[in-house]
């Protein structure tokens, strides 16, 4: 049977230690002259993105080459996507080419999951509308085990867009499987409806949480996925529901802050605060390529522990 990662709702407690442990163990490599494994040579990963991206697009390229896979990046745009060829044709033309692995964007919500029944390799989903991103969510897990140690009991705040944010729906799931107390915070306008299903606490009040919080992640507020005003002005969001020198100052010591990016600087986050010493934004990039690189070796590698079971 296939294998893929999906959602971070689909993997137990053990799936996800096992691929930050994994992740840590690799993260070695990136401390030596050559910074490449033979693990998957011979193997073929396409990074299938119909959404723009920097981050995550060049990440898994640089983990599928560190493991020495060979890599193919697909863009929709000048691809025969552009000429109206739909996602079930081009996921047969990658079948047809041999893909090992599949790692794709998607603007629509569900799309990799429709796409791992087309495929015999394995998916892997970069963030699918507005439903998830499992792997970023692993990055931050990694980065934010590193700094805290283990996760248990630990209360994270999650600040921002929550409505279009597939960062938090992912996050939510995995850090409430490894133990965490999760808290979302965001202007009414901008929360799912649907929150009871989610595993976290709501609130409306960024201070009254801030200080009880040894993590604190900033979401971007996506404009882009905006048809409607969400909120008064840039300027009355950043008021409430920013993280400025101030607040910064009433964070626990040792609390961390954290953004998957990009930053709209100056919003929802302060310049002085992304650059500080206790943000771990630069190291959480540092970090996606090693989790990329875990869950690449685990569903390719042909262990018998790979991620997320059968699908």
């Amino acid at each position: 049977m296939n294998r893929h990662l999906l959602s971070t709702a689909d993997l137990s407690r053990d799936d996800a230690v096992l691929i930050l442990d994994t992740a840590e163990h690799l993260s070695q490599v990136a401390d030596r002259s050559i910074k490449k494994l033979p693990t998957l040579r011979g193997r073929t990963v396409v990074n299938l993105f119909y959404e723009d991206s920097t981050r995550t697009r060049i990440s898994f390229e640089a983990a599928a080459k560190r493991l020495s896979a060979d890599v193919i990046n697909f863009s929709a745009k000048g691809s025969s996507v552009s000429k109206g060829e739909s996602l079930k044709d081009t996921a047969l033309t990658l079948q047809a080419m041999g893909a090992d692995a599949v790692v794709v964007r998607h603007g629509a919500s569900g799309a990799p999951h429709r796409l791992a029944t087309w495929v015999d390799g394995s998916v892997v989903n970069a963030g699918d509308g507005t439903h998830e991103h499992p792997t970023q969510a692993l990055l931050d897990a990694f980065t934010m085990r590193r700094r805290l140690g283990d996760l248990d009991g630990r209360r994270v705040t999650i600040v921002g867009d929550i409505l279009h944010s597939r960062v938090a729906r992912s996050n939510v799931h995995l850090l409430h499987t490894l133990g965490a107390e999760v808290t979302v915070v965001a202007p009414p306008t901008l929360l799912p409806v649907a929150m009871g299903d989610w595993p976290c606490e709501v609130s409306y009040d960024f201070d009254a949480v801030l200080s009880k919080s040894d993590a604190v992640m900033m979401l971007r507020v996506q404009h882009e996925r905006m048809n409607a005003s969400f909120f008064p002005s840039a300027r009355e969001y950043s008021r409430r529901y920013g993280l400025d020198p101030a607040r910064l100052a009433r964070m626990p010591e040792g609390a961390i802050v954290m953004h998957p990016g990009p930053m709209n600087r100056g919003m929802e986050i302060a310049a002085e605060v992304a650059d500080c010493a206790r943000s771990t934004i630069v190291e959480q990039v540092t970090n996606g390529v090693t989790v990329r690189m875990a869950v690449l070796y685990l569903l390719l590698s042909g262990s018998e522990s790979a991620i997320g079971g059968p699908q």
